[in-house]
């Protein structure tokens, strides 16, 4: 864990940049003009040497597609290995930080820099804004020095990529690593394929929450459209309606239509357990396969990243299985 000599600010856009419209606060560019204009107006900032690169277009995060995550993955991997960056500062929007820093962590594996993603629940510039106290606390992190991979910093608290979720729509605390219990093996090694050298390309995922009245047609609908992976939400520890085999078959049938079906818990401190009950044990046996603790923002990020490598299902469910970067296991 070294001091970093030539950081990359990459500016895509969010809270933290934005400018009054008469539309509303939206992304606005020449960001690095400010930001070394607050810099430069105070001396106790950390003094670090940066440079600062916007991704077009600027995003209201509320925009982020997978498209995106890739282009961002694209602009890490340049600043490391054509331009010689040490670290990456990313200044992103706050409604889908978690899930792009779930993303990148699995898109970037192998690349062994520190990524840190931040932004702001106020434009830097209002009145009592929190975004100069998280830029300069992640700047304040590069030039102590901070472990590679990709995390995320907000109000004081540096967080694994892909253990955090955002859960304050307001308040500057807005993000933490939940509670949820963190099992399983880990990976003896990343294969070439899972690396940040193997391309990606989007996928047609989905996520599904169930509730009381989810029918068979809801999942025969996704199947239709060509989901190739879904994310089943589930009550508690892993459990569903139990009782309505049309469901069951419709799972089942997904399944061998080769659907990636991974269950991770509703509950903000839960996992999977699929055989603590028998509604959970039908479930996992009409095909499909425990997230343990993961979040929703991770295993979201990591079916993208194994399907988007090209993953047939059988691998793609063999590494779903394992721990990649400390996503499964504490």
């Amino acid at each position: 864990m070294c001091a970093v000599k030539n950081l990359l600010v990459l500016y895509t856009g969010g809270t933290i940049g934005m400018l009054e419209t008469p539309q509303g606060l939206a992304p606005a560019a020449g960001f690095e003009a400010r930001m070394r204009s607050y810099l430069d107006a105070h001396p106790d900032s950390p003094r670090i040497a940066w440079t600062l690169r916007e991704l077009s277009p600027l995003l209201d995060s509320a925009n982020m597609q997978q498209a995106n995550w890739l282009a961002m993955c694209d602009a890490i991997v340049e600043a490391v290995k054509q331009d010689g960056h040490d670290a990456i500062l990313l200044l992103h929007g706050t409604d889908t930080l978690a899930y792009s820093a779930a993303a990148l962590s699995f898109l970037l594996l192998g690349l062994d820099v520190p990524v840190v993603l931040t932004g702001s629940m106020l434009p830097a510039g209002a009145p009592d804004s929190d975004a100069w106290g998280n830029l300069c606390g992640a700047l304040k992190l590069f030039e102590q020095g901070v472990e590679n991979g990709v995390q995320l910093y907000f109000a004081g608290q540096l967080l694994h990529g892909a253990r955090a979720s955002k859960l304050r729509s307001e308040a500057f605390e807005a993000f933490a690593a939940l509670p949820r219990q963190r099992e399983g093996e880990k990976a003896g090694h990343i294969p070439a394929v899972l690396t940040y050298c193997q391309p990606r390309i989007p996928v047609n995922l989905a996520v599904l929450p169930i509730f009381p009245g989810l029918q068979a047609a809801h999942v025969k609908a996704l199947v239709d459209s060509g989901v190739k992976g879904l994310l089943l939400e589930c009550y508690g520890s892993g459990t569903g309606p139990s009782d309505d085999q049309a469901l069951l078959d419709a799972f089942a049938d997904a399944r061998q239509q080769g659907v990636l079906i991974v269950a991770i818990s509703q509950c903000p401190e839960g996992s999977v357990m699929f055989d603590t009950y028998a509604a959970g044990s039908r479930l996992r046996d009409s095909g499909l396969v425990s997230a343990g603790g993961m979040t929703r923002e991770a295993a979201l990020g990591k079916l993208f990243a194994l399907l988007g490598a090209g993953l047939d299902l059988a691998t793609a469910q063999h590494w779903f299985a394992l721990d990649l970067c400390g996503e499964r296991v504490a």
